[in-house]
């Protein structure tokens, strides 16, 4: 039986993070792969303009944007598998990872598999993104200048993106099904005191209206049992993430929300195990972010390599 082959880094999930990761890893010299279960650029892809990511000056598609990604950390010799990952052993020396294309170790894993956002599980929600129907304020605000938004949620990440689209939406009208923000404290009075923006309270969002985009919401008083529609040209949804992070459970330590918990080094609570991108704990979720812990991550991982801790 051939001896088994060793990775130095194997990097879960093919998301900016990851393809970051393999990037600086393969101009390292480390023998690199990317374990990614569907194609690259996860949540990213989806994006169907960025604007804010540097060297765009006109914007670009997530998925050209991916496979940019991929396409050059593959020039200096990464790998990619497309493979489910089913498992995996971080305490293991080397560290397994049991997949749908077999089973793959190494001396170092990255996890980047990212936070997918929560759905409402409304009809048509999701053939509508990119079409009326967005997640992200900061990555698709701009694409409704001067427009009439609504947008769902109350907790802190609703709150900023209601302040982020009351700078470039003629007007917001943010629903809510309680009587009260659950934000906390600071940004109430900015949403209170903003102009365009209006409030929705004891309500929830029952049905998208469209043709082929959205042009409204159905809105339910949850109290009254009132309806109501909403003419808009879009409806963000803002009422959290969730991380994946089923793989690692019971091996790395997760923050209340499911996160992993690592700072800014990316390193975990596992030596030789890093978590970069959406996945980990962090104040800001963006793709210039992701690519940030990509490359700590492949610094920290070389000093592991080397002998540190």
């Amino acid at each position: 039986m051939s001896e088994k082959h060793v990775y130095d880094m194997i990097i879960v999930g093919g998301g900016p993070g990851g393809y970051t990761a393999a990037l600086y890893a393969a101009r390292a010299g480390l023998d690199t792969m990317v374990l990614e279960k569907l194609s690259a650029g996860g949540q990213m892809a989806l994006t169907e303009e960025i604007d804010n990511y540097p060297g765009y000056d006109e914007g670009i598609d997530g998925f050209t944007l991916a496979e940019k990604m991929q396409a050059q950390a593959e020039r200096f010799g990464a790998k990619t598998e497309y493979a489910q990952v089913d498992k995996i052993e971080l305490k293991a020396e080397p560290k397994v990872l049991e997949t749908s294309e077999g089973t793959f170790y190494a001396r170092t894993v990255v996890i980047a598999t990212g936070a997918n956002p929560r759905e409402l599980g409304l009809k048509d929600e999701a053939s509508l993104v990119g079409r009326g129907v967005a997640y992200c304020a900061a990555c698709d605000g701009m694409r409704y200048k001067g427009k009439t938004v609504v947008l769902v949620g109350g907790g802190n990440s609703a709150a900023a993106d209601g302040l982020i689209l009351s700078r470039v939406a003629e007007k917001v009208i943010m629903v809510h099904r309680r009587d009260t923000l659950r934000a906390t404290k600071v940004y109430h009075d900015p949403l209170m005191n903003s102009k365009n923006i209006e409030f929705r309270w004891n309500s929830v969002v029952e049905e998208i209206i469209h043709d082929d985009k959205l042009n409204g919401v159905r809105i339910k008083n949850v109290k009254t049992g009132e309806e109501s529609v909403i003419s808009c040209d879009a409806l963000f949804i803002s009422v959290g993430r969730k991380p994946a992070t089923e793989l690692v459970e019971g091996q790395l330590d997760l923050d209340n929300g499911g996160y992993i918990v690592a700072d800014e080094t990316t390193k975990t609570n596992i030596p030789g195990v890093f978590a970069v991108g959406d996945v980990r704990t962090k104040v800001l979720r963006q793709v210039v972010t992701a690519v940030s812990d990509g490359a700590v991550a492949v610094h920290m991982a070389e000093e592991y390599l080397a002998g540190g801790k």
